[in-house]
């Protein structure tokens, strides 16, 4: 079993005031540095910026390995004896972001260990960089800590990651990686406006939908078609692939599942239309609305979908470089891959919008440079009704 070390630690200038957090995630055993991930999260206290930063961690390390065995350092003794149930957690809002946070891993998974604020600062130089620049980070280093060696470098290429400028003046001219990122047609969900993620009803097309992924594929077709078909491992994004498939000369053989290009999980919502969710849960929408870390009762944040579609996409851009690729996935994992490919803040998950059967298209390069040269086209849809 991997086990896996997080620090986690929060900042706020005026306490409350701009409040930031910072987490990294370590292997136990080499100390090498998997994820660091920090964020500016608005006016909040330092005990709220404290569990953001482990909740972070948590949630990464659960990304990189559900099974792991996790120890969470951190320099906040409140948090460590409050999670580790010695303390009771009298304040509401820090009953919250416990039950969050135990509710990411296994308790019997996780222990807590508190440090001296010397031994926390990579965590907590993150915090203030996010706080300093006012952008989300997500990283994986190439050198470990403390001098103590070069990390193996990673073969896949790098992307730039939500929040992260491109290089002013870029000029580079190799042959990309193109990929076409396609939205599902429709279902029944699609049509009455239901929640529709993983973990809920498993619906295939309907007759819409096939006519829909048929007129997708035949544009791709058109366009000089694709090399490979990958889709998420739902009814619905299978079937559409099968059509693009068959536009572009590729057996069914050849069509490549893959777990991470699944939907966000919509827990207890799943299934129900916007009308029921906001009457049943007003304040957790309004929060889930604001904050891409907060994730639906029983589901899943989208900051873990945008993290988990990132490990996706490197390890395609490794396997498949300079290839054309259609990537038939649902709204929220392609807006975590247009937020990778034009370095976007997080919260513009909430700015886009997706058409089923829509093409986005986007050319990776080697350096981590992107271009993105098309979003959530239909045109080819303009004959279906």
């Amino acid at each position: 079993m991997r086990h896996f070390i997080i620090e986690a630690d929060g900042a706020s200038r005026g306490n409350p005031g701009q409040a930031s957090y910072g987490a990294v995630v370590r292997d136990a055993e080499t100390a090498e540095v998997l994820a660091e991930i920090a964020e500016p999260i608005g006016i909040a206290t330092n005990n709220v910026a404290e569990y953001r930063g482990l909740i972070a961690g948590l949630e990464r390390a659960r990304v990189l390995d559900a099974t792991a065995r996790v120890t969470a350092r951190l320099d906040s003794k409140l948090v460590v004896e409050q999670m580790s149930g010695r303390w009771q957690i009298k304040h509401p809002d820090m009953r919250e972001l416990a039950k969050r946070a135990r509710d990411v891993l296994p308790y019997d998974q996780v222990t807590y260990q508190w440090v001296e604020r010397a031994l926390n600062s990579a965590a907590d130089s993150l915090a203030n960089e996010a706080l300093d620049q006012s952008t989300y980070i997500d990283r994986v280093p190439g050198m470990l800590d403390g001098g103590l060696g070069v990390v193996p470098p990673d073969p896949r290429p790098p992307l730039r990651g939500p929040g992260r400028p491109g290089i002013p003046g870029w000029t580079f001219t190799g042959e990309p990686t193109t990929t076409y990122l396609i939205r599902h047609g429709v279902t029944a969900h699609t049509v009455a406006k239901r929640f529709s993620g993983y973990g809920g009803a498993d619906l295939p097309l309907v007759d819409l939908g096939v006519d829909q992924a048929t007129a997708a594929g035949q544009e791709l077709a058109r366009r000089g078609g694709v090399d490979l078909v990958v889709c998420s491992p739902l009814k619905r994004t299978q079937q559409t692939a099968q059509k693009i498939a068959d536009a572009n000369a590729i057996s069914s053989e050849q069509i490549v599942v893959v777990e991470g290009l699944r939907e966000t999980a919509f827990g207890d919502w799943d299934g129900l239309t916007w009308e029921e969710v906001l009457a049943g849960w007003p304040t957790h929408v309004q929060r889930w609305l604001g904050d891409p870390t907060i994730a639906p009762p029983e589901g899943e944040s989208y900051t873990d979908t945008v993290a988990r579609v990132g490990e996706v996409m490197r390890d395609l851009l490794h396997e498949h470089a300079g290839k054309r690729i259609a990537i038939v996935s649902h709204v929220t994992p392609i807006k975590g891959l247009v937020l990778h490919a034009l370095g976007a803040p997080l919260d513009a998950i909430y700015r886009m919008q997706l058409l089923p059967a829509s093409i986005t298209t986007v050319a990776w390069f080697s350096d981590g440079n992107t271009s993105m040269s098309g979003y959530a086209e239909a045109a080819h849809l303009s004959h279906l009704t």
